[in-house]
């Protein structure tokens, strides 16, 4: 068979157009990164949470100021150039120790965070895979701990641990972890039934393998927002505590104590207790946007 030209028809731009890709393929995280960039509330509230890490890991090196240096001379001194959020009745000067407080504060709540998160990622991961009667149990035990109030096992611990920062991170621990763990628990119930996992079990793999290689890493999306929310959850907790004088003891200084030192003075000096009280406000408000922000960006079903 002979061809000619006239069998043949150029195509016309506009349809060449059709064929052409409009969006390069992006991975999985790649994909969350791009559309966590375009929540703006969600940039802002990381701006501001790197922004308060590097002023606390820095400002106080930084300052000539020291934290705990009391200068009676200075005292109840107002915001001045000198003094950026003044001082306090011993004349320490209160933006260093707002830093100092961001600094435990912050170690307080990722340390409590991450710690919680790894033993209920664990403890629900092993819940909900094997369920029935191990699942019965390690409930009722998730139970038993969630109906004590926090302020029981910080109370026990004071009576074991000396209070200060390592009674504080156990207190938020034991308290935090439950809700991870039902979290996970919850996740893997319904990721278990998958033909994933019945692959995994033919080719021979163990059980915690499967845990941990295979169905955790399935949850990796609602862990990550779980943490972001739980840091600010457990900055309130200790602040509260500090506040109430169960959290951290001098010289170290948090959110909380500075709070709960102003509380006095707070008619004739506001400025004392509105600096802590907006560092808190402003950190949880951080946090909770940067958790909602990654709740949408790590969602398959919003992707577009």
């Amino acid at each position: 068979m002979e061809f000619s030209k006239d069998m043949f028809e150029v195509v016309p731009k506009e349809e060449k157009s059709l064929e052409k890709i409009e969006r390069p393929s992006l991975s999985y995280w790649q994909d969350v990164v791009r559309r966590l960039k375009k929540d703006k509330m969600a940039m802002l509230g990381l701006s501001f949470i790197i922004l308060i890490t590097l002023a606390a890991i820095f400002g106080p090196m930084l300052s000539r100021y020291n934290y705990t240096a009391q200068d009676l001379n200075s005292a109840d001194l107002g915001p001045s150039l000198s003094h950026f959020f003044g001082t306090d009745k011993f004349g320490r000067d209160l933006f260093v120790r707002v830093l100092e407080g961001a600094r435990v504060s912050l170690i307080i709540g990722l340390v409590a965070s991450l710690l919680s998160i790894f033993i209920g990622v664990i403890y629900g991961g092993i819940s909900g895979y094997f369920g029935g009667i191990v699942d019965n149990i390690m409930m009722r035990i998730v139970e038993a701990i969630y109906a004590i109030p926090m302020t029981i096992y910080v109370i026990l611990i004071m009576v074991v641990l000396k209070p200060g920062l390592k009674s504080i991170i156990v207190a938020l621990t034991i308290s935090f972890w439950v809700t991870m763990a039902r979290i996970v628990r919850g996740q893997i119930m319904s990721l278990k039934q998958q033909e994933f996992v019945l692959a995994a079990k033919t080719i021979g793999a163990s059980d915690m393998r499967i845990i941990l290689k295979h169905l955790i890493p399935n949850c990796l999306g609602q862990i990550i927002v779980t943490l972001t929310l739980s840091i600010p959850d457990a900055i309130f907790q200790e602040a509260f505590l500090s506040f109430i004088g169960l959290g951290i003891a001098p010289p170290l200084a948090s959110w909380g104590s500075l709070a709960s030192d102003a509380l006095g003075g707070y008619q004739l000096y506001p400025y004392q207790l509105f600096f802590p009280a907006l560092a808190i406000c402003l950190t949880m408000l951080a946090f909770n946007l940067l958790g909602d922000g990654l709740t949408y960006a790590l969602d398959p079903k919003m992707r577009k």
